[in-house]
């Protein structure tokens, strides 16, 4: 959302907690700032929601090539040793399938990528709510964005909220559908 906001990329980092750090550059205030920090919460969903598409419609394959794609877009900027080994395991892992797997177990691997992301997003936003609930956080992305929007912090994680739940519900709906 960085590039897409106008700002440059400087780097992603990865954590073993489940959590990661996009660290752009460019102006401090502004709709770019803004939209960088809001993405980054509801991307999980989003992801899942277009891969669910994709699936609904019986694109495996194609899920299966945008994820490398994207794995590889995101390995050239990881900047810390743990992001590295995730990115190089996950994209062995999907090259992997792409490869070697039948058309069923590419099926089976994209599917469980999707419902996985979709559920990742919602469980990041609970995190998020319970953290701060116990006054652990005061520098997430929804304490930033309410310094720049004069949002409230609690009106930005009900924002994520309701953006990852109604991906997320939206995008179990287009597979349950298809299975049927």
């Amino acid at each position: 959302m960085g590039l897409l906001a106008g700002r440059r990329l400087a780097g992603i980092r990865l954590h073993s907690d489940a959590s990661g750090l996009t660290v752009t550059s460019g102006r401090r205030r502004g709709l770019g700032v803004v939209a960088t920090l809001a993405a980054g919460y509801p991307s999980p969903s989003l992801l899942g929601l277009g891969a669910a598409w994709l699936l609904a419609d019986r694109y495996t394959h194609l899920v299966l090539l945008l994820s490398l794609g994207l794995v590889v877009c995101m390995g050239l900027s990881i900047r810390n040793v743990f992001g590295v080994l995730t990115i190089m395991v996950l994209g062995g892992t999907v090259f992997a399938v792409l490869r070697w797997a039948s058309p069923d177990g590419q099926s089976v691997f994209a599917w469980t990528a999707a419902w996985l992301l979709l559920l990742g997003g919602s469980r990041a936003v609970w995190e998020l709510h319970r953290v701060r609930r116990r006054g652990r956080a005061t520098r997430t992305d929804a304490d930033q964005l309410a310094v720049l929007t004069h949002l409230p912090t609690t009106a930005w994680v009900a924002l994520f909220a309701v953006a990852t739940v109604a991906t997320s519900g939206l995008g179990a709906r287009w597979l349950i559908l298809t299975t049927r």
